[in-house]
């Protein structure tokens, strides 16, 4: 299929969600690559499109069982989505019946797996954790950044910042989201967590998405949580987190951060003609 085909045949997509995180899904392989920034821009609206935290395009890869894109409503590209990758992931094994895959992202190449009980599991790699690769704009301390509240920064194929506070619901994070997403320490602004201890393997987290605002659930983010609490000596390795749209397991490795959840097929659905003539 052509780009000019899908304008006249409409688009298939899929709508799916990891803890209330939601995702379009478009599968683009064996066919030339329909999205661009505008057409992205245009599905992720709320009110005129269908709407999305991120939109996962799914395409060919020579050394991967797929390759896979993700695309903010801004319209711009992001190397990593922990939840978006699981519900891709879900989808090639239900396809090809195999209880492990790999995932080429801009992050790398993701291992995925069956975890059973209906949860999927993949290994979002090794935390980036010097300030040159997170990335910020210049070398500080990265456990405790000159930022009030001493919060850290991790990478995870994207930025995060993440506050720990005594009580994660108090926190106005419609606030303190943007304030930090934009600040001059972070080039590529960055997403942003409050975080309570609960005890030692239980953390309490609530989520701002750079480019997307205050989310229900962030794959990547918990990932950035659990690094950020272990290296400030305030949890084990494995835990729980539990997010405003569920819970997901997290476990730092020596291979990397795994990450466990849920998985939601909502609907399959065809972006109409019409929509994708104004879209383009």
């Amino acid at each position: 299929m052509t780009n000019d085909s899908f304008l006249s045949d409409g688009l298939a997509f899929l709508k799916m969600h990891g803890l209330g995180n939601d995702f379009v899904v478009v599968d683009a392989r064996g066919r030339d690559n329909p999205m661009t920034p505008a057409l992205a821009r245009a599905i992720g609206h709320r009110h005129f499109g269908i709407g999305f935290d991120q939109l996962a395009l799914i395409r060919d890869a020579e050394d991967a069982t797929a390759a896979v894109d993700y695309w903010k409503a801004a319209g711009s590209l992001s190397d990593a989505c922990g939840n978006a990758t699981r519900c891709v992931a879900r989808l090639l094994m239900d396809e090809t019946g195999a209880a492990e895959i790999t995932i080429r992202t801009g992050r790398g190449l993701l291992p995925c797996q069956d975890a059973g009980g209906g949860l999927i599991r993949v290994n979002m790699g090794p935390p980036q954790l010097d300030w040159q690769d997170i990335p910020l704009a210049r070398d500080v301390d990265t456990v405790n950044l000159p930022i009030e509240g001493a919060p850290a920064a991790t990478g995870m194929g994207n930025p995060h910042c993440t506050f720990f506070v005594a009580d994660a619901q108090a926190v106005d994070l419609d606030t303190l989201g943007p304030q930090i997403e934009h600040h001059p320490l972070f080039p590529e602004r960055t997403n942003v967590q409050v975080a309570q201890i609960l005890d030692p393997g239980n953390i309490r987290v609530r989520v701002w998405e750079r480019g997307v605002g205050h989310t229900l659930a962030s794959g990547s983010s918990s990932c950035a949580v659990t690094v950020a609490a272990v290296r400030k000596g305030l949890s084990d390795r494995k835990v729980t987190v539990h997010l405003d749209g569920g819970d997901l397991g997290i476990d730092w490795r020596e291979d990397g951060v795994w990450m466990t959840g849920p998985t939601m097929l909502v609907a399959r659905g065809t972006l109409s003609p019409e929509f994708l003539e104004t879209a383009t």
